[in-house]
């Protein structure tokens, strides 16, 4: 039991950074960062810069390693694209000095290019990450010069620290901080695999949930929902470094581990599926599964194993059939779903170090990653935001791209703080512009941009104290100042991405042992910071909410119709699967809502593409829509979006996901040598619902019933499956039948807008433990909580 628990607890640290990606940019951080003080330190003694000229060395030296070693550290980028990329450093911090300098002593001048040199910094970013960098580099450049007072005299010396400390972070990068993509890939598999087991674990706990105890199955639920959204996250981001052939182990091709990875991922997916089920309809056999899901969450592949095979001969002596074609009272059929998707997940496992078979994929198949990862990351929600026009009606500038309107909210962002925070303070009014300029990096949303500005606030009022205390602690040496600030950074750049209150709360205490270093700390200017920061948040806020907002329900609905569309390329690539006849040339008409001429063959075979690649499509239309909107699954969302109902989204986010597991269950079936054989009314059903998805892709979900243009095609998809049910002698229907049975059910709840149902509700709902697998569909992981959603709600977007 000791050895489950260790093993456990450090799956629990692989999970939490696939990759060891917060992990490495936190250490290489603070590897740069020290390491650039020492070697700045030494340039400018030996340049005989003075004293004052030393430090100035020091900091610019380290915001440059900060900035630098993200800008070259993420991702397996080459060398000569990291060269390329850091030659442009000095330029860019040498285009911002420049007018820095030439405003010196000229406030108001000063002040109308610092808001100038904000558009440019944020308007730039449409040229990619090294621009975002750039701009960056830009907007820091004039902001040494101007607020230093640094003279013309003096621009040479700047530029030269900042090529050293370019120089020198280059080296670590193409050094001791390079990125080996094959470890970095052989780490993120471990992190799925910890993921599935973190799975099996919430499964586990919640079959060992009391049945009378509803609030903590509930909780529960969540967590299993979570966890699996993580895990596919993670395939992901597997996905996005197989690109990099470097990065694949001997003997592997990109397809293969694709395939193999899909394998996995279905096989959990079906034991979360089988867990739920099995919790909910209080099945007999609940606690063996219980201690299946326990070993596996433990990483007992092989006790996992035996008892999974234990249960499903148990199972199938229970359910053996008697004469009159019942079943026996003690068969359980989630159970036997569970034990089989198991069995699978464990025989994966057991060959994930061996070379796949030649027949396991393609190899000859040209790869093409579903998602580019950017510095080593899934990408966040300007990917969805890009082509999402603000709302507008009246400024004809609302049509404009996201980078320009968010230049645009910067410059007058930047213009109101300055006006505002001069106000508190004619010396340290820049705290206030900063907060709002970061106020827009990394958001796309209004509703983001809200919940980062609010971060900045709660983490420099948590690090005020933080920070009061340690320089008490640190003054007088200097060694240990050095040290808080590059350990604070480093734990900065560790939380970035986990609570940004929390690298604000170091960023804090870097700032307050900045300023005892240079003698000017006291106790009012933490306050004063605080003041300015909540300032300059404000400001940022009540633009990002008035001057061309990007609507996070317009985002959202832009989100979901990539969904339905990548969701219709897959489902019309499954139909030829399913047909398994060669293709021809069809009249638009062939689409009508006749299901008879709903004919499959009229699929351009070049068009549907790789079913596993279009799943991957499809698991990166859920991501990017379950992270655009996450804003509205929170319970503080409330009062920030009006209408807004937490669990409704929630709710449909569920579906989403269960929709996403259906179709990738029916796709990879059909790659299979033991899958559903030729059927051209399964075909043509399967192509019914692609039309389906693909009109919802432009229409909202409408009060009480779908539209004409969803309803018709999903109709007729229900037609052709009922027409199936008498054909077959043996009284079932065909396998490929039951997903695509749900599949229909799902559309059409995610087509209208309904309360979310007070208990999980499935197509199993109503089924006992003695239902027969062959017919039941297993059940939808849903909330468990009762709401309305209105028509004019948000969660209509989703």
């Amino acid at each position: 039991m000791s050895d489950g628990w260790i093993s456990e607890t450090w799956d629990r640290v692989v999970a939490s950074d696939p990759g060891l990606h917060r992990l490495r940019m936190a250490l290489s951080a603070a590897v740069a960062m020290a390491s650039t003080l020492a070697v700045e330190y030494w340039f400018a003694r030996l340049t005989q810069a003075g004293t004052e000229g030393v430090l100035v060395a020091m900091l610019l030296g380290t915001v440059m390693a900060m900035l630098g070693s993200m800008a070259l550290g993420g991702g397996g980028a080459k060398a000569w694209t990291k060269v390329r990329t850091a030659a442009f450093f000095p330029v860019a911090i040498g285009a911002g000095m420049l007018p820095g300098v030439a405003v010196v002593g000229h406030t108001d001048a000063m002040l109308v290019v610092f808001v100038a040199v904000m558009f440019l910094a944020v308007f730039i970013r449409r040229f990619g990450m090294d621009y975002f960098f750039y701009g960056f580099m830009i907007w820091m450049g004039y902001f040494f010069a101007a607020f230093l007072d640094a003279r013309l005299s003096q621009l040479p010396s700047l530029i030269e620290a900042v090529a050293v400390a370019t120089a020198w972070v280059l080296l670590l990068s193409l050094t001791v901080l390079r990125t080996h993509p094959r470890r970095t890939l052989a780490r993120v598999r471990r992190a799925f695999g910890a993921r599935a087991r973190a799975v099996a674990r919430a499964c586990a706990d919640l079959l060992e949930a009391p049945a009378e105890d509803e609030r903590s199955r509930a909780r529960l639920r969540r967590r299993l929902h979570s966890r699996q959204l993580r895990l596919a996250e993670t395939a992901l981001v597997i996905e996005g470094w197989s690109a990099d052939p470097g990065a694949l182990p001997t003997g592997w091709s990109a397809p293969a581990l694709r395939r193999r990875l899909l394998n996995a991922h279905l096989a959990i997916e079906e034991l979360a599926a089988a867990a739920e089920a099995l919790a909910l309809t209080h099945g007999r056999l609940a606690d063996e599964a219980a201690r299946i899901t326990g070993h596996l969450a433990r990483h007992e592949y092989r006790q996992a194993a035996q008892r999974a095979r234990a249960l499903l001969v148990l199972d199938q002596v229970a359910g053996q059939e008697p004469r009159d074609g019942q079943r026996a009272p003690g068969w359980d059929c989630y159970a036997e779903h569970l034990a089989a998707a198991a069995m699978e997940f464990t025989a994966i496992a057991e060959r994930d170090g061996t070379v796949p078979d030649a027949d396991e994929a393609d190899d000859a198949e040209e790869f093409r990653p579903a998602v580019s990862l950017a510095m080593g990351a899934l990408p966040g929600s300007g990917a969805v935001a890009l082509d999402v026009v603000a709302r507008s009606r009246w400024n004809p500038l609302g049509s404009m791209p996201l980078t320009t309107r968010q230049a645009i909210q910067v410059a007058v962002a930047g213009t109101l703080a300055i006006l505002a925070g001069r106000e508190l303070s004619q010396a340290r009014y820049y705290w206030a512009v900063i907060a709002a300029f970061i106020a827009f990096a990394g958001t796309a949303t209004r509703s983001e941009t809200f919940i980062k500005a609010g971060n900045r606030v709660l983490g420099t009022l948590l690090g005020l104290g933080a920070g009061i205390g340690l320089v008490h602690l640190t003054a007088g040496h200097t060694l240990w100042v050095l040290a808080a600030i590059v350990v604070s950074m480093s734990c900065g750049f560790y939380l970035v991405n986990i609570t940004y209150a929390g690298m604000i709360f170091f960023v804090t205490i870097m700032v307050s042992q900045l300023y005892s270093q240079l003698g000017e700390f006291t106790d009012h200017l933490l306050v004063l910071r605080l003041e300015e920061t909540a300032l300059g948040a404000a400001i940022g806020v009540l633009v990002a909410l008035v001057v061309l907002p990007t609507s996070t329900r317009d985002t959202v609905q832009a989100a979901r119709g990539r969904y339905f569309t990548a969701l219709a390329d897959l489902l019309r690539a499954t139909a030829v699967r399913l047909d398994h006849r060669p293709t021809e040339t069809a009249e638009p008409d062939a689409q009508a809502t006749d299901p008879q001429a709903m004919d499959p063959q009229a699929l351009d075979p070049q068009a549907t593409g790789d079913l596993d690649a279009l799943t991957r499509a499809l698991d990166l239309r859920l991501q990017q829509l379950a992270l655009v909107a996450r804003p509205l699954t929170r319970s503080l969302s409330r009062p920030l979006i009006w209408g807004n109902d937490p669990r409704v989204v929630r709710h449909r986010i569920t579906l989403y996901a269960d929709l996403t597991r259906q179709i990738r269950a029916l796709a990879m079936s059909t790659r299979r040598a033991a899958g559903p054989a030729p059927d051209a009314a399964l075909a043509r059903a399967c192509a019914a619902l692609a039309d389906a998805a693909l009109a919802l892709a432009d229409t909202a979900p409408q009060t009480g019933h779908p539209a004409l243009t969803v309803s018709r095609p999903l109709d007729a998809a229900e037609a052709v499956l009922l027409r199936l049910q008498p054909t077959h002698t043996d009284g079932q229907p065909p396998t490929a039948a039951r997903p695509l049975t749900r599949l229909r059910q799902l559309l059409r709840e995610l087509a209208v807008l309904s309360p979310v149902p007070a208990t999980p509700i499935g197509p199993a709902a109503g089924l006992t433990a003695g239902s027969d697998p062959a017919t039941a569909v297993l059940p939808l992981p849903s909330q468990e909580t009762t709401a309305h959603e209105s028509a004019d709600a948000p969660a209509q977007q989703t």
